[in-house]
């Protein structure tokens, strides 16, 4: 358990029940999903190259957007050396995300404050720094893990960029 100061508004390790918490100090799944992500079984992909302290996450993309696009956006704010649209591996469509690697990570830092919410193809685009490589036991949305969800669909996760852990209340 962590205690109130060892505290911090970003976990380090990746745990889906403390995720799925609003203070990070729940110690029961209390949905489905969270369920699922601690019996899932993810194997990170081995074959991804690239720094990943220099890579970020763009999500909720169109499925029209294409990596000429998503460069030619995130190529203003620094050097962009790989864009990868994540794609289904028998249509070859879209699968709405995609990782996008910069020369510099100031300049990960800098497209991750600036257009982390921006509306791009009528579609309003999540962006953050890439989990599966730097943080321990990380498992993605598809797996019932990840940070993020919306409200609205009942899959509300907490402890990521967008809404980071509360501090726990100490009761005397």
């Amino acid at each position: 358990m962590t205690s109130f100061y060892d505290w911090q508004p970003v976990a380090d390790i990746y745990d889906p029940i403390a995720v799925g918490s609003i203070d990070a100090t729940d110690t029961e799944p209390h949905d489905h999903a969270i369920i699922r992500a601690l019996n899932s079984v993810y194997k990170p992909n081995k074959g991804v190259e690239g720094d990943p302290e220099r890579t970020i996450f763009v999500g909720r993309l169109n499925h029209t957007t294409d990596e000429a696009k998503l460069k030619e956006l995130f190529d203003g704010h620094g050097r962009v050396e790989k864009c990868r649209l994540v794609r289904d591996i028998v249509t070859g469509s879209s699968k709405g995300y995609a990782f996008i690697e910069y020369a510099h990570r100031s300049d990960a830092r800098a497209a991750i404050h600036n257009m982390n919410h921006k509306i791009l193809d009528d579609r309003r685009i999540i962006v953050m720094f890439e989990c599966e490589r730097v943080m321990s036991g990380w498992v993605p949305r598809r797996l019932g893990g990840g940070f993020g969800g919306r409200k609205e669909s009942g899959q509300l996760r907490f402890g990521g960029v967008e809404r980071p852990f509360r501090r726990p209340i100490i009761v005397p």
